[in-house]
């Protein structure tokens, strides 16, 4: 049995998978908020010893973390926990060898490998290459992007922090907001955002800039949910103006960024967009801001409007990941 972690800045989610017929049966999933808990062992105990109450043999475990992984360690971006291999298989009493960490954008990718026809949606059919390299973006608490590889026999995922690296503003809107995000953070990355909390600084932008006033049931609204959550409904929605142009701008950057990757990674067998924000906007993604924004690449347009598009519907796909590099790990052992 395996015991696979998605681990996220604001919730982890923990499962049990059985290898079965080439796919996996879930027999134990659960998710917890991360601040209610210290560490990941701590979660972790309560799985093994109160859920579970040791019911399955654990033989691998994996753990796919939204931050850089180094020789066993993660120092979580958005999440106060380091999380250390050795310690989680000194836990579980395992070889460690048979415990390990993955950047959480790495372990989704290796969930790509094992997506089904209505996992996804294709915003772009594009004319994929035979063997072409991959990639995955996905906006979520944070903005993680991986790029996917052939190497000659398999493909390959390789880990990377690309959402941090500098954002590059397109127009004149798009240079007040860094210069307004600037004030605020100093140095600018795509996450600021490309994300949860990147939502509401965009919408904050046009707040404080333009839409000075905020009509008194979305205020409301706010102290009673998650702001970004509410700011994405009420712009699809077109309830009110500020929520309307954030969500727009976000989308059309979004589309931008998803252009750059499969620029960098030459992602001519097509790119994929998940995290958990995509399938809630995706009749967003589908009025065309978002792929006018992915093609606009000057002379390399129409290479980049060749590149297929999907986003990825199904959000189990890192938890599958952690599973199939599991079962990879455990052929090869």
């Amino acid at each position: 049995m395996f015991l696979v972690s998605d681990i996220g800045g604001t919730k982890t989610n923990i499962a049990v998978l059985e290898p079965q017929n080439g796919r996996f049966k879930t027999l134990y999933e659960k998710n917890f908020i991360n601040n209610n808990y210290d560490s990941l062992r701590t979660i972790i105990d309560k799985v093994i010893n109160e859920d579970l109450k040791h019911t399955f043999k654990i033989t691998h475990a994996c753990f796919g973390v939204a931050g850089p992984v180094k020789d066993g360690l993660c120092d979580a971006t958005n999440l106060s926990w380091l999380v250390d291999s050795r310690k989680i298989a000194e836990f579980l009493n395992l070889s460690p060898d048979c415990v390990c960490l993955l950047n959480d954008l790495e372990a989704a990718a290796y969930g790509i490998q094992i997506l089904e026809e209505k996992d996804v949606f294709i915003l772009n059919k594009g004319i994929p290459q035979k063997n072409g390299n991959l990639a995955l973006i996905s906006a979520g608490t944070g903005l993680g992007e991986s790029i996917i590889f052939w190497d000659g026999e398999k493909y390959t995922p390789s880990p990377s922090e690309g959402g941090h690296t500098d954002f590059a503003p397109r127009n004149k809107i798009e240079i007040d907001l860094l210069n307004y995000l600037i004030n605020k953070y100093g140095r600018i990355s795509y996450e600021r955002i490309l994300s949860g909390p990147g939502l509401l600084n965009v919408y904050n932008f046009f707040k404080d800039t333009t839409y000075q006033n905020t009509p008194q049931w979305l205020l409301e609204r706010f102290k009673k949910e998650d702001p970004s959550a509410v700011i994405s409904d009420i712009g699809m929605s077109k309830k009110d103006i500020a929520c309307e142009k954030a969500l727009d701008l976000f989308v059309s950057i979004y589309g931008a960024e998803v252009g750059n990757l499969a620029l960098t990674a030459l992602a001519t067998g097509g790119i994929y967009v998940g995290g958990g924000i995509a399938p809630k906007i995706l009749e967003k993604l589908k009025e065309g801001a978002f792929m006018q924004a992915f093609t606009h690449k000057g002379r390399l347009s129409v290479l980049i409007s060749q590149i297929p598009v999907k986003v990825i519907l199904n959000d189990k796909v890192p938890l599958l990941g952690c599973g199939n590099f599991l079962k990879k790990l455990s052929v090869q052992v």
